[in-house]
């Protein structure tokens, strides 16, 4: 390869080419320019010197300017995706600068003309769709944001696939709606950047955000903008969208036609996602419960990588969307079971539909690809593969036994029939097409007689030259003479200088061109005839396969709205039979989705741990069972760390999303009541760019809960007000049970340390006692993993310290500290704490009398006779004694 360099500056200025460049560079700014010249792209100046270090290239220098070196460096063009891919990895937006003339013709025009650039697009980190930028199993979104009249209207556009959907929030819950879709670049007006309250949040956002003017988002001009795209009068038919919402839509829209160079990508109407639908699902909680990937950012060992059994990459991105959106209405949440159900009634169905699957290419992408000009042979190859695999789904789908269910019934009906395009496709591209149509070869032989004509004359004029050259080598009998070809000569002779006579002395026959250091070149009457010819054919030839190509795309184009719904339609077979897949392997059953507010799941299950423990060693997870209901709505759950608290309560609100996205659930049966808003706050970390110690962060995240939780809602809280000294931690605790109890009246799991808050489950009648069951052997403890109705008496903090390898001398101290403590605080602590806080009255009050009733455990002890007790004796007295208690703390 060769690389163009800028002529040197002339004393009179700045010369043509750089005047161009920074023509262009000017009216791209904010964007590194990616200046086509030759097969590279070039870029100058402080471009240069940030792609440089961006990319761990060279940094050269070329020509000056103004009196001073132009720093250059540059990519090759035929690998230019894999460096444009690390750099919009790393917050950049690149503008493609393309010579849109052909040298040829700029020459025409003078020796020092400059071929004509011009900007084809702006690649920006949320309007990707080559294939090597994007994770075909991951949405990529270009999110914008409007607020009209203090409502903020939301609208999230993915350029790949063109799906187009719409919602409003409010300023509390537009954290959480980014969170949910995780864009790959957000635009906002300049307004909203502007506002204080939102200071915090841009600041975490700032290399996502791409600010633009308020007129941008004008909602009268976005109305025109959308109904003009979509080719209605009005956008009522689409929904009743909100001012805010048509302008958050309109602005994605319209920045994704300017980055395409005033192209209109395929995109589908816009779907308006109404409050209410979706369960709501804060950041923290999404961090909390790792949906998507784990706390240290990675995918294995996420709730998505443990269910995630679909096989297309259109599929994993539906499910991932679902997992981001879990459904709040019954009904259709029902509808996805349903879908579910079918595949797992039906082995033998799902395996081979999803055998097929793995066979059918991700149309939706590739349709982009080629609506924007930017797609090739292979993309209309995709298409075809995934449209000819379709009679055989739809063959799987009938069954004799019974209909579909709705879901799947509107995917079959939306397969529909596309014979007549894959027939012309399979007569017009050879099966193995190059990468892009202008290498040539791509239709196939005897579809187009024209074409194949001209083919044969090219092919003709090479077997003749090839003769020609046999002929110069017996007539001068030089045997290394070559006839050879380049862009500059066209064809040409060579032979080395050593050579040359015979030809130089013929020089009626051998026309002199060119002399190099080691050869000289010719040319004849003959070769330029015969060169005339074999151009004139293969340019021809070329050109009417390109023209031929562009017909069979125009053709695929006037059925893209129903390719991509064949593709929808494909990825939602996926998403129930991987679902069903996972069922299958895991035992899920399938949950029953109610209008109440109970939350009843028998045999529970970790569906992550689960899945890590079988993986790892075949091992099994001890199940749970979790029953909120109106006599207990919330549960205080105590035990050591390490007992499993934790994992309980995770355990339980990834069951409620499960259940809630239409996937079966890992229990032996559940009853869930819809949720509206999930929160979860276990774990927590300093948020050091915002000043943030641990514990205010757990502060804000349960000031939030207090805030927004309802009574559909369901609370996750582990550990509240262990940031702090342990009394202001542990009213801190009290203060959350009791605003959670009486005022959210959520349903709720709360762990704590601080056991004086059993205290509570006898002023709030829907709070009961749960604990982590544990046994002591020769001083150890044994985990069982069990939930049980009662109070742990203590933490066991310093048997844990010991089996986490504290030192035998620190364990020996701390026992002989919590000793001490024990003798002469903790009682009168706590009595001290009770007096001076009105919140413990209810305690001190039930504290204050002594117990009339006579000691029933004290009273079973003295009638025991260890002396003369059986194993099963004893055996039968300890159970006896476990009974006293649990009656005596329910009497309480």
């Amino acid at each position: 390869m060769t690389r163009e360099i800028p002529p040197e500056t002339t004393h009179e200025g700045v010369t043509p080419l750089m005047r161009q460049y920074l023509a262009i560079k000017a009216e791209n700014p904010g964007c590194l320019l990616f200046y086509r010249m030759g097969d590279f792209y070039e870029m100058f100046f402080d471009d240069a010197v940030a792609a440089a270090g961006a990319l761990d290239i060279a940094l050269t220098k070329r020509g000056t300017h103004q009196g001073e070196d132009i720093p250059m460096c540059g990519v090759p063009q035929h690998a230019y995706e894999g460096y444009l891919a690390r750099l919009i990895q790393k917050g950049f937006k690149v503008a493609i600068c393309e010579q849109i003339e052909d040298p040829a013709e700029a020459k025409k025009r003078g020796a020092k003309s400059v071929v004509e650039r011009a900007v084809i697009r702006l690649v920006t980190p949320g309007t990707l769709t080559e294939e090597a930028l994007l994770d075909a199993r991951a949405a990529n979104y270009l999110a914008a944001l409007g607020r009209v009249h203090g409502e903020i209207g939301a609208a999230w556009l993915d350029l790949s696939t063109g799906g187009f959907s719409t919602r409003s929030c409010d300023a509390a819950g537009l954290p959480a709606l980014i969170e949910q879709l995780d864009p790959g670049e957000i635009l906002v007006s300049q307004r909203l950047v502007e506002d204080p309250a939102f200071y915090d949040l841009w600041a975490r956002l700032k290399p996502r955000l791409t600010p633009l003017p308020d007129i941008r988002f004008d909602s009268e001009i976005c109305a025109r903008r959308l109904a003009e795209a979509f080719g209605v009068a009005t956008l009522d038919g689409f929904g009743g969208f909100s001012r805010a919402e048509i302008a958050a839509a309109g602005a994605a829209l319209d920045y994704a036609v300017a980055t395409q160079a005033g192209r209109l990508p395929l995109v589908r109407p816009p779907v308006r996602v109404a409050r209410g639908a979706v369960m709501e699902i804060d950041a923290a909680t999404r961090r909390s419960l790792e949906l998507t990937q784990t706390q240290t950012g990675e995918r294995k060992g996420s709730l998505l990588s443990t269910i995630d059994r679909t096989v297309t990459g259109p599929g994993a991105r539906l499910l991932a969307e679902r997992l981001a959106q879990p459904l709040t209405e019954p009904p259709r949440i029902a509808r996805r079971q349903d879908d579910v159900g079918f595949f797992l009634d039906r082995a033998e169905t799902r395996d081979g539909l999803r055998a097929l699957l793995r066979r059918c290419p991700d149309v939706a992408r590739a349709l982009t690809r080629l609506s924007l000009g930017r797609g090739g042979p292979r993309d209309a190859l995709s298409i075809r593969a995934a449209l000819s695999r379709l009679p055989e789904v739809k063959a799987l789908l009938t069954q004799p036994d019974g209909l579909l269910p709705e879901g799947l019934l509107r995917g079959y009906a939306a397969l529909g029939d596309h014979g007549n395009l894959v027939e012309r496709l399979e007569r017009a591209i050879v099966d193995e097409p190059p990468l892009l149509a202008r290498d040539g070869g791509v239709i196939r032989p005897g579809y187009a007689p024209e074409l194949d004509e001209l083919r044969e004359l090219r092919d003709d004029s090479r077997r003749l030259i090839a003769a020609l050259q046999a002929r110069y080598v017996a007539e001068t009998g030089v045997s290394s003479l070559k006839i050879k070809f380049n862009n500059v000569l066209g064809y040409f002779i060579e032979v080395s200088q050593r050579n040359a006579g015979p030809l130089a002395e013929n020089k009626g026959r051998f026309i002199h061109r060119q002399t190099m250091a080691n050869a000289m070149r010719f040319t004849t009457v003959e070769l330029s005839d015969l060169e005339n010819r074999a151009r004139g054919a293969a340019d021809k030839a070329l050109a009417l396969e390109l023209r031929l190509f562009d017909d069979i795309v125009a053709e695929v184009l006037a059925h893209a709205q129903e390719i991509l719904a064949v593709g929808q339609a494909l990825a939602v077979f996926d998403v129930a039979a991987g679902l069903a897949d996972l069922a299958t392997a895991r035992g899920y059953v399938r949950p029953k989705i109610t209008d109440d507010a109970r939350f009843i799941v028998r045999g529970g299950r970790h569906p992550v741990v689960e899945a890590a423990l079988f993986d790892r060693d075949g091992g099994k997870f001890v199940s749970n069972d979790c029953v909120l209901d109106e006599n207990a709505r919330i549960w205080l759950i105590t035990g050591p760390n390490m007992a499993g608290k934790s994992t309980f309560l995770r355990q339980n609100a990834l069951i409620a999303i499960l259940a809630h996205i239409g996937s079966f659930v890992p229990a032996e049966s559940a009853e869930i009541g819809a949720v509206d808003r999930l929160f979860s706050r276990v774990g927590a970390a300093d948020d050091l760019a915002s000043g943030r110690s641990t514990f205010m962060v757990e502060m804000v995240e349960t000031a939030a809960i207090l805030h927004q939780a309802t009574e559909r809602s369901l609370v996750v809280l582990d550990e509240i007000g262990r940031g702090t000294a342990t009394y202001d931690g542990m009213a801190i605790a009290w203060a959350v049970v009791e605003h959670l109890h009486d005022v959210n009246r959520s349903r709720g799991l709360f762990a704590t340390h601080y056991h004086e808050l059993k205290a509570l489950t006898a002023k709030l009648p829907a709070l009961a006692p749960y604990t982590m069951r544990i046994k002591e052997w020769k001083g150890d403890l044994v985990f069982l993993h069990e939930v049980a109705p009662g109070v742990a008496d203590r933490s066991y903090g310093i048997h844990v310290a010991r089996l986490a390898g504290l030192p035998a001398a620190a364990v020996r101290r701390a026992e002989t500290v919590l000793s001490t403590i024990e003798r002469s605080e903790r009682d009168s602590a706590a009595t001290r704490l009770a007096d001076d806080l009105p919140l413990f009255s209810a305690a001190r009050s039930h504290a204050a009398a002594p117990d009339p009733r006579p000691d029933a455990l004290r009273a079973a002890l003295e009638g025991f006779s260890p002396d003369a007790m059986t194993p099963r004796d004893a055996l039968d007295a300890l159970y006896r004694l476990q009974e006293i208690v649990r009656e005596e703390e329910k009497e309480r």
